[in-house]
Formats: C-alpha cells, structure tokens, sequence
C-alpha cells in the first residue's frame, strides 16, 4: 500500500490504504470531539469557526482555532520535506517510515495524556491530533498523487455526487471516455467515506471502554502498516531487477513532487 507511487498504483492498493488510514482518521477524529468537544480533522469546520469567533471579537476562542488550522499545515509540511528528502536518496519505503513514525507519535501523545496530563488535557490533545491528522493526509496524499484523501470529506462526498452522475450516464449507455476511471474513482471515494464513518463508530465506542487506549490501539495498527510497507520495499529491493525498477519511480516521483499541485 505505501511503496508503489503514482502511476505504478493499481486499484486495489488505493482502496486498501484509503480505508485503513480513514478508518484511523475516523477513529481519532470522533473520539476526540467525544472526548474534548473540538474537532481535530475537520479543518472546514475549524475555519468556519474561527471567522464565527473572529466576528463576534472572542480572540482567545479565535486564536485557539487558528493554532488548530496552523498545527494542521505543520504537520502535512513537515512530513513533505521528510518525504522529498527520502525519495531523493531513491527510498522506496519512505512512506512505511513516515507512517511508523506517526504511530509513534500517537503513542507518545496517547501515553501523555494517560500519564501526565491534566489541565493541558484538550489543548495537547486536540494540537496532537491536528498534527498527526496532517501529517497522515500529506502521505496518502502523496503516495497515491492526490487520489487517497483520508480527512477530506467534504471532497470526497463532492466527487462521489460528480462520479455518481457519469454511473448514471454510463447505465443509460451514455459511455465517456473516462468512465472507467470514474467508476474506479467511485469505488475509492465511496469506501473511504464509509471506512471514516465505521471508524467514527469504532472510535467513540471504544474510547467509551478504555479512554486514551485508543490511541494506542490505533498506533498499533499504524505501526503494522508501516513495518509492513518497510519489509516489502526490502523484499523489492533484493528482487532481481529491482535497482533500475526503483530509480525509474523515484525519478518520476521527483519530477512529480516538482510540478504545481
């Protein structure tokens, strides 16, 4: 699921990492607006709220909102740079290495707020989150050129609407060239959305049962798919006719990391 970039992905890769990081998502997301009332993904409604809180002149509610908005970007820009320096040394498991890393850190963050936490509680918590939050969209992101989103529901739910008109077309015989790529679209923007929604579930139900655990059980997982990701770039690298196989994607992803967007 996180070695193969871009042009080299088929389908199912991108459904399989789609649905495990928005499960994630979804998990972590809820459980922190259960938790602590705020809302560590949804930077659509994050905006809304600080304009809101930016109206009525509550600076301090305002200026909460807009640490959210920032610690969000940091967290996408700073896994960006790890990113493009990996894939300038030709690492192929750099996106294993960065979602290991996030695992950490939601580790980390999740035995703070176990362990020594108390009046920073919602502040630590919802910041944490908002990085990681980031962090994980910048690597979907850019793992599969755009295609896998985790946190942008908004988004997604826009193009099934778009994805679901051309199934209607095409059920009506009215076939467009690109069809077929929306109807692939559609299975991947519709499983991504569900998997956030079941993970939502999943999410406030077991941070019902054990609290901050959650995050640990969530790093787990991360962690599974990163040290997954790692061992199968390793198993590439020692395949015959590996070395120019990995130069070749490397070279495209640079080129790509370059181009706008």
């Amino acid at each position: 699921m996180l070695v193969r970039e871009g042009d080299e992905r088929h389908e199912i890769l991108d459904l399989g990492l789609g649905s495990c990081l928005a499960t994630v998502a979804g998990a972590l997301n809820a459980a922190a607006f259960y938790a602590v009332g705020f809302f560590s993904a949804n930077m659509t409604g994050n905006l809304s709220t600080l304009s809101h809180h930016l109206a009525l002149g509550e600076f301090a509610s305002a200026t909460f909102y807009a640490s959210v908005m920032l610690t969000f970007i940091l967290g996408s820009s700073a896994i960006a740079l790890v990113i493009s320096a990996g894939r300038r040394r030709g690492m192929r498991s750099i996106y294993g290495y960065c979602v290991l890393l996030e695992a950490g850190l939601l580790a980390a963050l999740g035995g703070t707020d176990l362990w020594f936490l108390t009046d920073l509680h919602v502040p630590v918590m919802v910041l944490g989150l908002a990085f990681l939050m980031g962090l994980q969209n910048a690597v979907g992101t850019r793992v599969s050129r755009s295609k896998v989103r985790t946190t942008h529901v908004s988004g997604m739910a826009t193009d099934i609407g778009i994805e679901l008109a051309a199934a209607l077309d095409f059920l009506r015989g009215r076939v467009d060239k690109d069809a077929e790529a929306q109807m692939r679209n559609l299975r991947l923007h519709t499983s991504t959305l569900l998997s956030f929604l079941v993970g939502g579930i999943l999410g406030v139900v077991v941070y019902r049962a054990v609290g901050s655990y959650l995050l640990m059980l969530c790093a787990l997982v991360l962690a599974a798919v990163g040290a997954w990701a790692i061992a199968q770039s390793h198993r590439q690298a020692a395949a015959p006719g590996s070395k120019a196989t990995g130069s070749t994607a490397m070279a495209r992803g640079g080129q790509a990391g370059r181009s706008p967007g």
